[in-house]
């Protein structure tokens, strides 16, 4: 396992920490890799009965990593690029896949077939809020920033957010949320439906609800899951390729370099039509 993502498991709850907390948790190439590979073991993980997810230190999670999004400014690069190290970007897509990286870190915990909770702080901004968004439950602390920022940046949240904010808010919401990219804290998320709960304690409250859940049928639990998940995703998987075409069309346009360019430079953008 990736030191960008920490696993322990005691008494069936799998405890799953996000684990890069000089930089808030971003998201760069190697925590996109390491978040899905998290994901991917847990599906086959025996004995776990529920999983908590978390962000180490200050954030849950940040968004994109700065130097991720400077380089679309400067390259107008696309967004599977891969990095000097070696690691795949969020772009990229298995042949025969419904998501590409950058949404399987979130859709993942959809496909774990036992209950996950996130256990959200600090911040949760563009793609930390659509990772948050794939858990079942999210308990939040009241001063959480929170964003739908991709718009910010020149960019639609293709990261399965389209699919999940319409799953949980009202459509005059989501777009609301979408369109402005303003920051709002946990208490109006947990107004708005984002929010499952609210907490002082986030991880805390988390894992004592996971030991509730873990205490119950383990069976019935799974089938509980999988029932709702039948209702729940029809259509996703064309919403995500449409995600895909559509930020695909963006990604190094001069409306998106502009709008990452003005953002780093502290200065009103200028949009030509």
């Amino acid at each position: 396992m990736s030191d960008r993502v920490s696993i322990s498991i005691t008494d069936g709850i799998a405890d799953v920490r996000l684990d890069r907390p000089d930089k808030r948790n971003a998201l760069d190439n190697a925590m996109f890799s390491a978040i899905a590979e998290a994901g991917e073991r847990l599906k086959s993980e025996e004995g776990v009965r529920v999983v908590v997810l978390s962000g180490e230190g200050a954030s849950f999670c940040a968004g994109l990593d700065f130097s991720s999004m400077q380089s679309l400014a400067d390259t107008g690069s696309d967004a599977d690029r891969s990095s000097s190290d070696g690691d795949a970007g969020p772009g990229r897509i298995d042949e025969g896949s419904t998501t590409h990286l950058g949404q399987q870190v979130c859709w993942v915990w959809q496909e774990v077939p036992v209950p996950v909770v996130a256990a959200v702080h600090g911040h949760a901004l563009g793609g930390g809020l659509q990772i948050a968004l794939g858990a079942d439950i999210r308990i939040v602390h009241p001063d959480t920033k929170m964003s739908v920022r991709e718009v910010h940046w020149g960019l639609v949240p293709d990261m399965t957010g389209t699919f999940a904010l319409s799953k949980l808010v009202r459509p005059d919401v989501a777009r609301e949320l979408t369109y402005t990219a303003r920051v709002f804290d946990g208490t109006e998320a947990h107004a708005l439906g984002l929010a499952t709960r609210l907490s002082d304690d986030p991880r805390a409250d988390a894992m004592a609800l996971a030991t509730e859940i873990a205490s119950r049928s383990p069976s019935a639990v799974r089938g509980a899951k999988q029932l709702f998940n039948g209702m729940d995703h029809p259509g996703a998987a064309a919403q995500f390729a449409q995600e895909r075409r559509v930020i695909g069309s963006l990604i190094g346009g001069s409306h998106q370099v502009e709008a990452v360019m003005s953002g780093f430079e502290d200065r009103a953008p200028v949009f030509a039509d």
